[in-house]
């Protein structure tokens, strides 16, 4: 199992994000390598591209690797980036922006060889309240202000500090962002119907919702619901490298689709199959990305300096996560200072072009290994291809099933919230680490992401003073 090293109280705990499973001559030779670059004087360089590093002996062989690696996560990151802008309450091709920019600049000035970044769930709920109360173009100065901030991390070499954030934090923010994003997605799930004017905001109003409008269930999107969900479930037990998402989004529209047809072709009479769909919420732009500055009002910004904070350091975070991960597939270390500049660069094109928060992906980096990706050219092609699908295939997003997105958003919950990570903090947790992840944990469905950091931060304040007047001299 893969061990990455948090010293608190001077005693190492399981990371909450440690999910990846190796053996365990690899994760010790991890673990030192870790401790080795953390203890050499000179450390590593604070800006050097991997790809630099990349075109040595670099041979038609390996650019196929890429190419390969390129065309499976493209079409992997296309329906995770859709469902990531629809449930951050953007339309679809603000993920695509974001996967194809974040992507595409990560890779060419990233500190990883294979890292593949691109919007994710984890900053749903907080992108979410930011386009309710602000509007999009609040998202999008938000995203611009965490990305300076990930440049400044980097620059101050904050690349290993990161990873000392205390693990209850980390793993009840996740936790709680997990079932933020899964409560949120039982209304299309099953199609139920809200009263006119009611938009419920936080979790506990959402569960209250449900409640009270649970007798308008439409059997229709939950069968097109229920069928995605299977797929998704089955396909990877069948075999680990079948795309499942986007199997079970074509499997959605086509059950959407087909009864349209027959009865267009007059085939079928008297059968009216209705589903909602993504084109029922959002009017779809096809095309390329194009730059704009948005046009907020500066009196809005020190209201999203707190979320700006919160989407780098969960950006930041899972980014490095992520090197970590590709690090013990790669046998290749990565610069952590570089890709979190890489990041913030990311990040604040993505918001200049319309996108929304990226960081780095476990899930499409795991995937660019196993189908044969080498260099960053992998990343590199896996964004001009979503720019290509971008620009040809948007209209049709408007087909796509809203059960089909939330049959997605349900996994991807399960897959953040991690449940042999949890299992492995609650076994390894003290008393204090278990009332600090149970803190952020409450903090995070009763408000939001920022204000159960905030609670997070000085909780763990806390309990580094309680432990430090605790401990005799």
């Amino acid at each position: 199992m893969l061990y990455t090293v948090f010293r608190t109280n001077g005693r190492c705990t399981l990371s909450p994000f440690a999910d990846y499973r190796e053996k365990d001559g690899d994760a010790v030779r991890l673990i030192n390598s870790i401790m080795k670059n953390e203890t050499t004087k000179k450390g590593p360089s604070l800006f050097r591209p991997k790809l630099l590093d990349s075109f040595k002996g670099y041979s038609g062989k390996t650019l196929l690797y890429d190419l390969t690696a390129g065309l499976i996560v493209a079409a992997i990151a296309l329906p995770l980036s859709i469902t990531a802008a629809l449930a951050s309450g953007v339309s679809p091709e603000r993920g695509i922006y974001t996967a194809a920019i974040s992507g595409f600049v990560a890779a060419l000035l990233g500190g990883s060889r294979i890292n593949i970044s691109g919007p994710s769930i984890a900053f749903a709920a907080l992108s979410a309240g930011i386009v309710s109360a602000i509007g999009i173009e609040g998202l999008m100065i938000a995203t611009i202000l965490a990305g300076i901030l990930l440049i400044l991390m980097g620059l101050f070499k904050w690349g290993r500090l990161i990873h000392r954030i205390p693990p209850a934090l980390t793993a009840g923010l996740t936790a709680g962002l997990a079932l933020t994003i899964a409560i949120g997605q039982i209304k299309d799930f099953f199609g139920l119907t809200f009263a006119p004017g009611s938009l419920p905001v936080t979790t506990v109003e959402r569960i209250c919702a449900l409640f009270q409008n649970a007798a308008t269930i439409d059997w229709q999107n939950t069968l097109v619901g229920g069928v995605c969900l299977i797929l998704l479930i089955l396909l990877p037990r069948i075999n680990k490298r079948i795309p499942a998402a986007p199997i079970a989004l074509a499997a959605g529209m086509l059950m959407v689709l087909v009864p349209e047809l027959l009865e267009s072709a007059e085939l079928i009479d008297g059968f009216k199959f209705t589903v909602n769909t993504v084109g029922d919420l959002y009017v779809i732009e096809g095309g390329l990305p194009a730059f704009s500055l948005p046009t907020v009002k500066w009196t809005s910004i020190p209201a999203l300096l707190p979320a700006a904070l919160a989407i780098a350091l969960l950006s930041g975070t899972r980014s490095l996560f992520c090197c970590t991960v590709s690090d013990n597939m790669t046998d290749d270390p990565s610069n952590p200072n570089t890709e979190l500049i890489a990041q913030g660069l990311g990040n604040v094109l993505s918001g200049l072009f319309g996108g929304i928060p990226a960081c780095g992906s476990v899930a499409k980096t795991a995937a660019n290994v196993k189908n044969g990706g080498k260099t960053p050219v992998a990343g590199i092609i896996h964004a001009l291809i979503l720019l290509i699908v971008l620009w040809v295939l948007m209209p049709y997003a408007g087909y796509i099933p809203l059960p089909a997105v939330s049959a997605i958003l349900f996994v991807a919950a399960y897959k953040l919230c991690g449940r042999r990570r949890l299992t492995a903090f609650f076994k390894s947790a003290s008393k204090s680490e278990l009332a600090l992840f149970a803190l952020t944990l409450l903090f995070t469905l009763l408000f939001d992401l920022t204000i159960a950091l905030l609670a997070g931060a000085a909780g763990a304040t806390a309990v580094r003073i309680l432990g430090k007047k605790s401990t005799p001299n």
